[in-house]
């Protein structure tokens, strides 16, 4: 038996091109859940263990919302338990994750990160990492070269856009703004990888779609201002602060 080739259609080349380096947009977070639980009751089952150590982490799926790359893609890990530790024993890519998390949550309310006043401050507790999910704010992208040439670059959060900052407004606005390149050089791998798996660092926490929005919330980036010289509000049962007016 033969195969005549000849006759074959062209080889589809991949596709999803790469958001380009340093660009602003709106993008919404998804959580994947990979069957690993937190420890807030509502993250049962939300997290995923990390392959090469004792690290659980949020896998993340980003979404732009707005704009020349609206509902383009990319994915991202962050570290919220064990891993590599601190001089105090504490997980260092939690402390990068959760900065990132305050950070979203300042960018998707409108909060001056300067901030402290008791009522703003209640607006960044949450009671499980679940509550994360469907955020949007404004970021900037960057595209993060492989370090071993099996494996493709990407994209991923290179920081939010916090409210204090030139680009915030109009990014939230979906307005166009000149992209601000990163130009990361590749990171040098954790370890020695394993055959057939991705480098260690794939699955560390990066410096830091569209989901439906559940009936009975509001969204994130539509919350009213907090009222003055109101006493601090205190997390409701049933969600967290910023969704609860």
């Amino acid at each position: 038996m033969s195969y005549d080739l000849n006759d074959a259609q062209p080889q589809i080349m991949p596709t999803g091109e790469l958001i380009p380096d340093g660009t602003f947009a709106k993008i919404r977070l998804s959580i994947r859940p990979g069957g690993v639980n937190g420890s807030a009751p509502m993250d049962a089952g939300l997290l995923k263990a990390a392959s090469e150590s004792d690290a659980k982490m949020l896998d993340c799926e980003f979404t732009v919302v707005e704009g020349p790359f609206v509902r383009r893609k990319f994915w991202q890990n962050f570290t919220v338990a064990g891993g590599k530790l601190d001089d105090k024993g504490q997980s260092k890519g939690w402390n990068i994750s959760k900065a990132s998390f305050r950070a979203m949550v300042d960018s998707a309310l409108g909060l001056n990160p300067k901030d402290m006043s008791e009522a703003t401050k209640a607006k960044r507790l949450i009671q499980g990492l679940k509550q994360l999910d469907g955020i949007t704010f404004a970021a900037r992208i960057m595209v993060e070269p492989a370090s071993d040439p099996k494996y493709r670059d990407q994209n991923r959060l290179a920081n939010v856009v916090l409210p204090d900052e030139a680009q915030y407004a109009a990014v939230m606005k979906g307005e166009a703004v000149d992209p601000d390149p990163i130009n990361a050089k590749p990171r040098k791998p954790a370890g020695t990888t394993v055959a057939g798996n991705a480098p260690a660092w794939a699955t560390d926490a990066a410096p830091a779609q569209a989901p439906q929005q559940q009936a009975g919330t509001v969204p994130w980036n539509q919350q009213p201002p907090p009222a003055a010289q109101q006493p601090a509000p205190q997390p409701a049962a049933n969600g967290p602060a910023w969704l609860n007016g």
